[in-house]
């Protein structure tokens, strides 16, 4: 991350192999034992072509990509996500994001409050769109 953060900056995009492991471990992770998001043939059942991510995981993600820009310093404020389109097994979901806005944090003088606003994309077209509040 630069020292300076100015409003438009962009954010280095960020790759995230969408793997079979991935999926599940980030279901369990979360205690999200729906089976769509661990047994394909289930997903199948329910009209999916295979199983697909959750939410907190891409949640988690979301919060990883900024977080990595931020450094480690940085402190998550607010996460605020919208799902697209599904990630399945095989896709890469490429993150971006801009910073949309930039003041001192109410309370510490010495940091700054950032808005991000983030996409991530998969073959399918926008899995993610949201925002997230980051003080450095």
């Amino acid at each position: 991350m630069s020292a300076e953060i100015t409003e438009g900056a962009e954010l280095p995009p960020l790759e995230v192999p969408v793997t079979r492991t991935l999926i599940v471990a980030g279901a369990v992770a979360s205690r999200d034992f729906q089976d769509v998001h661990h047994d394909a043939e289930a997903a199948r059942e329910k009209g999916s072509p295979d199983i697909f991510m959750n939410i907190l995981t891409t949640n988690g993600l979301v919060g990883r990509y900024v977080t990595q820009w931020a450094g480690p310093g940085a402190r998550l404020r607010k996460v605020a996500i919208r799902l697209g389109a599904p990630n399945y097994p095989g896709d890469t979901m490429t993150l971006t994001g801009s910073v949309t806005g930039v003041r001192e944090a109410e309370g510490e003088p010495e940091a700054r409050s950032v808005e991000i606003a983030v996409t991530g994309r998969n073959r399918l077209g926008k899995h993610v769109t949201g925002t997230v509040v980051v003080t450095v």
